[in-house]
């Protein structure tokens, strides 16, 4: 639970007042506020708490008791007033709220609706005989400012519903991450300021009119009710003609169903998407899973919400003057933070790449303490505008690295000073080619070659045993190892000149390393370090040429082919394997990465259901499958029998072997999950999507004619 501040006196409750208000209105109008939404969260509970015990001192401009964002002035009436959420912080406060509904129903709830709670801006889209005619900010909640210019640009917002109903649609509008990267180019591009979040970006282009350059944005409908056509002058009208009366009569579910058939964007379609529980212990197992998911949506969420998905019992909950009765918002920790930028530094990497890093006043984001984030290159630092000292937003999800999004520009004192870039390698005091937004040392990976040479052993890689960092500075360090070929060219006496090597190590090295020649195509070429790959790139590279060579001769059209790789990382692949030429040559010498990639087993062409083959039969070859030929498999859990030796990425080299193709997150494309012990929530939502689950045991029985 969040612990809540204690305002002692009715001034320290004042200030806070203010500041809430401040807060608000800022948030709701451009998302610039300096607080994030722990501490004003945290400030609004200190000020219920403070009202509660001294009700006669509460001030009129108080934030409790009104909706969220009710510090914006719109002047378009709402038909029916457009609430926002009471929030719970943890479990035990879900409970307790439930157990409250239950109380005011008078028996237990019939079923919850438990949807993600998505952070962009509330809105009403009013459809007149099918046709959009005005979209509508939540406002103050009983009127909200007209956007309908900036509703072209929406996606998931339909100008046009499937059917000519009077309806009004409401949802949330907000920028994707993409769509917030793009929105950031664009504006750069401009001689505009970058947005500060996905939230500050779709309120300022919601509002913004008369710009030189569109950006996109995505609408999220979660609720809808028949459109009153005397709305704007504060009448209601009951009208059914159009097949819009029965909205009330729809269970909150059947709701989301009826405004997908309408052709409106709901998050049905995410991974997080809406989900009927029948019971709390449901609801509290789906808040997980949707939290588990957090980092890897395509878009940002700040809790979960609970709903009542009767229809009967959200009527007879009734609502507040803020909030429903039948619904709450189950808040997730904050993953943007205002922070200080107090310094950068500049580390290179093993590619010889110089990458900025900020060093932060620490700030507790998303429940991890952060004192350093990613600042990408010093391209985005000068498009961004950054200062030392600076009051920055800084962002987090899951084991997402930390990056600062943006300055708080208005919160400037003076003081501030300007980010000195680095005029040679901070490492080795080499010059630097700066022809590239990604700054780099002329030295490339040699300037790096003690982290080289330990990414390309690791057990992902060659799985060279007994090179671990010590061994790897000894043999840079000594002049025996400049880049990955130099290791297959080790002999018996130079390892034997090395400081505490004996014999049997050297011994055991050297027959490390004679494996390490074998290593199939993907190993080897991940152990390259290539920019822009890793190990599923490197795989499907492999998979998709066969051998070196041809990777070698393919030029950038071609490397763009393979699934994940677009033009600009195909230029970048080509570019590095030139510049690896050296190395490749090397190795080839040295018989490494020389091996043709056998491709994974498929049914022949004509080894199709239903398709004759030139004999007459049908022409299934089912010893020629492939066990796993159009599967999208998912691996979660620990794996048990056979499988227990095998790491993440053998299991994935494994599924991809039999035909398969290797997922991290189950989705409703995935078809088979191997589920281990402590599977979670991916065991769960494959469960709910009706997906294939195999025990490892039977998976490795599934494949055995593949097991290494």
């Amino acid at each position: 639970m969040k612990e809540t501040a204690v305002l002692v006196s009715p001034a320290a409750y004042a200030d806070a007042v203010t500041s809430a208000v401040e807060a608000a209105a800022a948030y709701y109008s451009d998302g610039t506020t300096p607080l994030g939404d722990d501490e004003y969260d945290a400030l609004v509970r200190a000020i219920e708490a403070y009202e509660l015990a001294h009700p006669d001192d509460a001030l009129p401009d108080s934030p409790t008791g009104k909706v969220a964002g009710g510090a914006v002035v719109g002047d378009v009436p709402h038909s029916v007033p457009m609430l926002s959420l009471d929030n719970v912080f943890s479990a035990e406060e879900l409970t307790a709220w439930a157990a409250g509904l239950e109380r005011r129903l008078g028996q237990p709830v019939r079923g919850w609706c438990v949807e993600p709670k998505l952070d962009g801006l509330a809105v009403a889209a009013r459809y007149r005989e099918g046709r959009l005619v005005r979209l509508i900010t939540r406002g103050d909640g009983l009127a909200g400012e007209d956007i309908t210019h900036a509703a072209d640009a929406v996606l998931g917002l339909p100008a046009v519903l499937t059917e000519p109903v009077d309806i009004e649609v409401r949802g949330e509008v907000l920028l994707t991450q993409e769509q917030f990267e793009q929105a950031n180019r664009i504006r750069i591009e401009h001689g505009a300021t970058a947005f500060a979040n996905p939230r500050n970006g779709a309120a300022g282009t919601l509002r913004a009119k008369d710009r030189p350059y569109r950006i996109e944005l995505t609408f999220f409908a979660y609720g809808a009710h028949a459109e009153a056509h005397d709305a704007e002058h504060g009448k209601s009208s009951e009208h059914g003609e159009d097949g819009t009366a029965d909205l009330g009569r729809l269970d909150h579910s059947e709701l989301l169903a009826r405004l997908s058939q309408l052709g409106a964007n709901t998050a049905a379609s995410t991974p997080a998407h809406p989900l009927r529980c029948e019971e709390l212990s449901q609801v509290r197992t789906r808040i997980e899973e949707i939290a588990a998911l957090r980092a890897s949506l395509p878009f940002g969420i700040d809790g979960i919400v609970v709903k009542a998905d009767s229809a009967a019992d959200q009527e007879r909950a009734g609502s507040g003057s803020r909030a429903p009765r039948w619904a709450v918002a189950y808040k997730l920790p904050a993953v943007h933070k205002v922070t200080r930028l107090l310094a950068v530094e500049w580390n290179v990497g093993r590619t010889g790449v110089i990458a900025p890093r900020a060093v932060l006043e620490p700030v507790v984001v998303d429940g991890v303490t952060v004192t350093y984030a990613t600042l990408h290159n010093p391209a985005d630092i000068t498009r961004r505008g950054l200062l030392i000292g600076d009051q920055v937003f800084v962002h987090r999800a899951g084991d997402v690295i930390p990056r600062v999004e943006a300055p708080l520009v208005e919160q400037r004192t003076g003081a501030e000073q300007p980010i000195v870039f680095p005029e040679v390698c901070p490492r080795c005091n080499d010059e630097i080619d700066t022809s590239q937004q990604r700054w780099r040392c002329v030295r490339g990976r040699g300037c790096q070659a003690v982290a080289s040479v330990r990414y390309a052993v690791g057990r992902d890689q060659l799985d060279v045993e007994g090179l671990g960092g010590t061994r790897a500075v000894q043999l840079v360090e000594a002049g025996l190892v400049t880049d990955l070929a130099d290791l297959f060219t080790l002999t018996r006496d130079q390892l034997l000149a090395l400081d505490r090597m004996g014999d049997t190590s050297a011994d055991n090295l050297l027959a490390a390393i004679e494996t390490a020649r074998s290593r199939p195509l993907n190993r080897v070429f991940c152990a390259l370090g290539v920019r822009g790959t890793g190990r599923a790139m490197s795989r499907r590279i492999a998979a998709h040429f066969g051998s070196m060579a041809a990777i070698r001769a393919a030029d950038a059209q071609a490397l763009a082919e393979v699934d994940g790789i677009g033009a600009e990382k195909a230029a970048v692949i080509v570019a590095e394997l030139a510049e690896l030429a050296p190395v490749l040559d090397r190795l080839a010498a040295q018989g490494v990465g020389i091996a043709v990639t056998t491709p994974p087993v498929t049914t022949p062409a004509a080894a199709t259901e239903g398709t004759e083959g030139a004999d007459g039969t049908d022409g299934t070859d089912v010893e020629a499958a492939a066990p796993l030929a159009g599967e999208a498999v998912v691996v979660t859990g620990s794996m048990t029998g056979p499988l227990a030796v095998l790491s993440r990425n053998e299991m994935n080299e494994l599924i991809e072997r039999a035909g398969g193709k290797a997922s991290s997150s189950v989705s409703r494309r995935t078809t088979l999950l191997v589920a281990g012990e402590k599977a979670g929530s991916k065991r769960a939502k494959a469960e709910e999507l009706g997906v294939r689950i195999l025990a490892p045991e039977e998976f490795a029985d599934l494949v055995a004619d593949l097991m290494l």
